[in-house]
């Protein structure tokens, strides 16, 4: 729990340094605010936040991810093994995903029907 009472946001790196993620639940719908880095780095709070999304009982979660500003080849497939293992009817939707996490997604997993990009 951090001081704000919130129980719900998994963890993340606590600092706006280089090489930081910093995971926010969104306020008007099920899902996540994701800022910073998707990287070795970060692994493990990205993973942690795919878990919780992956408990939640939501027909769709979002993945908030405009403030994103690095992501690699193995942080988009952590995505996609985690949306590969929802049930069926269940979605992750991405909001303001970054170029490149769309286009990893797109030559590695272009007909992932779990996943939902949706831009601006």
């Amino acid at each position: 729990m951090d001081g704000s009472g919130e129980t719900a946001a998994p963890p993340a790196t606590p600092t706006r340094s280089a090489g930081a993620l910093r995971v926010h639940p969104l306020a008007d719908r099920p899902g996540w605010q994701v800022a910073g880095e998707i990287s070795l780095i970060t692994r493990r709070a990205w993973e942690q936040t795919l878990h919780q999304l992956a408990l939640s009982d939501e027909e769709a979660c979002h993945l908030e991810l405009s403030a994103i500003t690095f992501v690699d080849v193995a942080g988009v497939s952590v995505l996609a093994v985690a949306a590969q293992s929802l049930p069926e009817g269940r979605r992750i939707v991405l909001e303001e995903a970054p170029a490149a996490l769309r286009r990893v997604l797109g030559m590695f997993w272009p007909d992932l029907p779990s996943v939902e990009v949706v831009t601006a």
